[in-house]
């Protein structure tokens, strides 16, 4: 399937690791030019060497800045005033009992995981209606369907996230601009490892008994019973920046291996 993507320019934030890296690799085999964030250079140059490996013909840039931050979006936009897909693909998550958690615990949540989304696309989003054309993804959670008692911060701001998402899309109406929400299940990125081989320290067990062991204790809903590879979300996103996914807009895509227990 040619996806037409060849030439286009997209903006993926937080992808220097996990499912934001994965959806910057699979947009640049695609021919689209990419841009790179991250907040460290080192872990940025690496990403850079992965994308040119396999996809020398396309454009690949980077900007190293803090997006959770108002400054952060304020570079990014100076540097880069046109995109053509933006993914919001940046976000933190800790798990921290409710009652410890503290005013500036929830802060850290919003500006983050809510306000870059909120900052970049007010900029970006109103010159893709300009031009009739763009796509807009943010990459939530299915904490934002099933709150997560170890994580209720994250889980009310993805949430959040879910209802700006239909918010905006009201705003493409009669246009060929998108605005949509993937919603992962649980995904082995380095930080999912790091956690099991932590949560698992005291075992003898290889990371395919650790990633077993977790499902089956932790996510025991789970259709494919396994974790997700950021590789499969980054191939829904691309379809998603594709002109082939016009019908899709306003929608919360769940790609959760059948986590979430749910008629729709």
């Amino acid at each position: 399937m040619h996806l037409q993507l060849k030439g286009k320019t997209a903006l993926i934030t937080g992808s220097t690791s996990g499912i934001g890296k994965a959806i910057a690799v699979s947009l640049a085999a695609e021919g689209v030019n990419v841009i790179i964030n991250g907040r460290h250079q080192e872990k940025i140059n690496q990403t850079l060497e992965v994308i040119q490996s396999e996809s020398s013909t396309v454009s690949i840039d980077f900007i190293t800045a803090d997006l959770g931050t108002k400054q952060g979006c304020e570079q990014v936009i100076e540097k880069y005033p046109h995109v053509d897909i933006l993914v919001n693909n940046l976000g933190v998550f800790e798990p921290v009992d409710y009652f410890d958690t503290t005013d500036e615990d929830w802060y850290k949540q919003f500006e983050v995981n809510m306000m870059s989304g909120v900052r970049l696309t007010r900029w970006y989003l109103k010159q893709m209606i300009e031009r009739n054309e763009g796509r807009v993804i943010f990459i939530g959670s299915e904490a934002s369907l099933v709150p997560a008692a170890e994580m209720p911060h994250y889980s009310a701001v993805k949430t959040m996230q879910l209802s700006l998402s239909r918010s905006l899309a009201e705003l493409t109406k009669g246009s060929q601009v998108t605005v949509n929400t993937v919603t992962p299940g649980s995904t082995f990125t380095e930080g999912v490892e790091t956690m099991l081989r932590t949560l698992y320290a005291d075992k003898d067990l290889t990371i395919e008994e650790m990633e077993e062991r977790f499902i089956q204790e932790n996510r025991s809903t789970s259709i494919i019973q396994r974790l997700i590879r950021p590789e499969e979300i980054a191939n829904l996103v691309t379809f998603l920046s594709s002109p082939l996914s016009s019908a899709i807009n306003g929608s919360a895509l769940k790609i959760d291996g059948g986590l979430v227990r749910s008629v729709f």
